[in-house]
């Protein structure tokens, strides 16, 4: 079937008997797939009538209209499961061939380092392994300047972190010293990344890129909008 052009004509159709009756209904009316109806009665925001979805024609099972097969092997009220309180147990090899717990096969044993090793992370800060067991394996690193910074200073309040002071990053780990760090708050590490505090010129263009996005997608909406329109 050809690509369904939406007249008013066939819009108002679609708005009087969408919400009464079936789809393959209105687009045997109407003349077109029953996709095109769905489609354009969900874009349109039309639904089905209280009077429809009660009838036996919505195609839902209604309530006491069941068969007498589907309300055998229906629960009743107050009724036990046959399996509640036990576990599943499999039989055969299952137990000796599953994982146990702490073991590592394939590319998790071959990645594994134990605690206490570093990396340097996707930011360029150096990190040290603290534990195994963090269920977010990412979480199981800390910044080796914060845990320096910890040792000398104690916990971090809440609402602040700890950076290097301006011009004294680096990933060498002899070089991660109290006298390189400081303790800020969230908020002005935020106004210290910020493009204004680095350039104006940087400023506004990054402004002007958030401009020209808007706009990009504004278009791009405006053009799919509009290609829908036309099915």
């Amino acid at each position: 079937m050809k690509r369904m052009i939406w007249s008013p004509a066939a819009v108002t159709t679609l708005r009087n008997l969408y919400p009464h009756y079936t789809a393959d209904a209105v687009a045997r009316v109407i003349g077109c797939s029953i996709t095109s109806v769905w489609s354009k009665a969900k874009r349109l925001g039309i639904g089905k009538s209280a009077e429809f979805l009660a009838s036996q024609h919505s195609g839902r099972v209604q309530r006491g209209q069941q068969s007498a097969a589907v309300k055998a092997t229906q629960f009743k009220p107050g009724q036990r499961a046959w399996n509640k309180g036990t576990s599943y147990q499999p039989g055969g090899r299952c137990a000796e061939t599953r994982f146990k717990p702490g073991e590592m096969r394939g590319a998790a044993q071959h990645n594994y380092v134990p605690v206490g090793s570093l990396r340097i992370n996707g930011d360029g800060y150096l990190e040290r392994k603290m534990n195994d067991s963090h269920p977010t394996p990412s979480r199981r690193w800390v910044g080796l300047h914060r845990l320096v910074w910890e040792q000398a200073h104690g916990p971090i309040a809440k609402g602040h972190m700890v950076v290097f002071k301006p011009g004294m990053r680096t990933n060498v780990e002899a070089l991660i010293t109290t006298d390189r760090l400081e303790c800020i708050t969230r908020a002005e590490n935020a106004m210290r990344n910020h493009p204004r505090s680095k350039s104006p010129e940087l400023a506004r263009l990054v402004q002007l890129k958030g401009a020209i996005t808007r706009q990009v997608n504004r278009i791009s909406r405006e053009h799919t909008e509009q290609q829908k329109a036309t099915v």
